[in-house]
């Protein structure tokens, strides 16, 4: 899943094109996004100019000159391309922007999973890259639940932008288990996952766009690295399930 490196990279990538640019149409080619976008809105969008494009957490943000926003959120496999507004379609395109000056900003995703609605922003917590964000700040956002510590990084109303990867890649750089209880969190503790998650982010915003595993050379710490040896410690880079998705760890360096 696109998390907050991925996302900030696809809003740097569509911002020079498309920012100062006209809705001329909005077409949505699923379902889904038919739903998402009435007859209503798609006429009250058509005519807005598109004067930023931001990101909020996970989630990415046109913001329209009469101050509405399209809120983009890429779920699983969703991406930008942008075309010349006469050039065929791309495989799984789900929602097209006919934008003016030949330009087309299109939603592809195979699994139909990705959403673009209006308006509607979510209640999410603070940028998990804030530069305001203290450890003690941390610290209180995750007390007080007996949640996982990697599940409560995954919570996005306690903190907004990381997912799967850059959970595990922090709690790895930090040194804590994944499974200690998040209220069991200590302000050392909370100083160095703090570090970490930054650390981590820092990592996956050099690397500037999608992520690639499935091979032992993925550019992680722990993430889709199980049974090779932790670049740390040396032991064996294990998994295990929380929340319904594998978590990547290192018994010999993340211990209780």
């Amino acid at each position: 899943m696109p998390e907050l490196p991925e996302v900030a990279a696809a809003v740097r990538r569509i911002r020079p094109t498309v920012r100062g640019r006209r809705i001329v149409a909005v077409e949505p080619l699923h379902a889904a996004t038919r739903r998402a976008l009435s007859p209503a809105a798609r006429r009250r969008l058509a005519g807005r100019t598109i004067v930023d494009v931001a990101r909020r957490g996970k989630y990415q943000l046109l913001v329209l000159d009469d101050g509405t926003q399209l809120v983009a959120h890429f779920r699983l496999d969703g991406d930008w391309v942008v075309q010349g507004s006469a050039a065929p379609l791309p495989p799984h395109a789900r929602l097209v922007l006919r934008l003016d000056r030949d330009r087309s900003l299109v939603l592809t995703d195979p699994r139909a999973l990705a959403s673009v609605t209006c308006y509607l922003i979510p209640d999410i917590g603070p940028e998990a890259d804030a530069a305001d964000l203290t450890p003690d700040a941390l610290l209180e956002r995750l007390s007080g639940t007996r949640t996982a510590i990697k599940l409560a990084l995954l919570d996005q109303r306690r903190l907004a932008g990381l997912g799967n990867i850059y959970a595990a890649e922090a709690l790895w750089r930090a040194g804590i288990d994944p499974r200690t209880p998040a209220k069991d969190l200590t302000r050392p503790q909370a100083a160095h996952l703090l570090r970490g998650i930054r650390a981590a982010l820092r990592d996956g915003e050099r690397r500037a766009g999608r992520y690639r595993t499935g091979t032992r050379t993925a550019p992680f710490k722990v993430y889709d690295r199980a049974g090779a040896p932790c670049t740390r410690c040396g032991a064996e880079i294990a998994t295990l399930t929380q929340g319904g998705r594998t978590t990547y760890w290192c018994p010999g360096c993340q211990r209780p």
